[in-house]
């Protein structure tokens, strides 16, 4: 086991002492969320009683793969807590979500839930949002050349993400833009201006969620609160 993965078990394992029995739970995509299934598995085995609604098509296959049960947030559109991963968090607790390609539904998931966990190593922490100089908008394949041009009259610089030589779709049937970017100045004025762009689904800015951020460094797990609860 790589040291990634042995820092996204420790933050699954931490994680999962917020799981209550009789819970609902969004389950995230990517590295991190995928060790907090698996860990979640282990004890829905040993009786946990719990359903997920899941970010991914990718997660949802795991997750039935390994026993959980999933439900939908037309049965469940309040949840107690989703657990998810983040690719930039900044000191505020906001975040850059989206390089697994699933940042729409985990945004809804997100906002869904009464609490919302983010699972990072230290180095996706940052000072300011877009250090990491990339954030991904999810765009309707119409307006996928609108959208570039118009991405690109705000300093961005777009790029069609691919799969071979074909622009990759997510699950939502949908087209991911990456775009460069330098550190944010004004991450919420960013936030709109990309949303205002017609044919533009969401941003990987997740802002004012004010998640409870659990940070593992070098064997160690330091929780950074957010709300403990947020209305639903």
């Amino acid at each position: 086991m790589s040291a990634n993965d042995d820092g996204a078990a420790r933050l699954a394992e931490h994680a999962l002492r917020l799981v209550e029995n009789g819970q609902v739970l969004g389950l995230g995509t990517g590295r991190a969320a995928t060790a907090f299934v698996r860990a979640l598995a282990t004890r829905v085995h040993a009786g946990l009683q719990v359903a997920g609604v899941s970010t991914s098509e990718a997660t949802a296959q795991l997750a039935q793969q390994l026993g959980i049960r999933l439900v939908t947030l037309a049965e469940h559109p309040t949840l107690d807590l989703a657990v998810d991963g983040a690719d930039e968090v900044d000191p505020r607790g906001d975040l850059i979500k989206g390089y697994g390609g699933a940042l729409l539904r985990e945004k809804i998931v997100a906002t869904a839930a009464r609490r919302f966990v983010v699972l990072v190593g230290r180095e996706k922490l940052v000072p300011v949002l877009g250090s990491r100089g990339r954030l991904p908008v999810e765009v309707l394949p119409f307006g996928a050349a609108l959208c570039r041009d118009r991405l690109a009259r705000l300093g961005l610089r777009p790029v069609m993400r691919t799969r071979g030589e074909s622009p990759e779709t997510t699950d939502n049937g949908n087209w991911i833009l990456d775009c460069g970017l330098a550190p944010i100045a004004d991450p919420p004025g960013l936030d709109l201006a990309i949303r205002n762009i017609p044919g533009v689904v969401a941003t990987g800015l997740f802002l004012g969620m004010a998640p409870t951020v659990l940070v593992e460094d070098g064997g160690r797990v330091e929780v950074r609160s957010g709300r403990e609860g947020r209305a639903s």
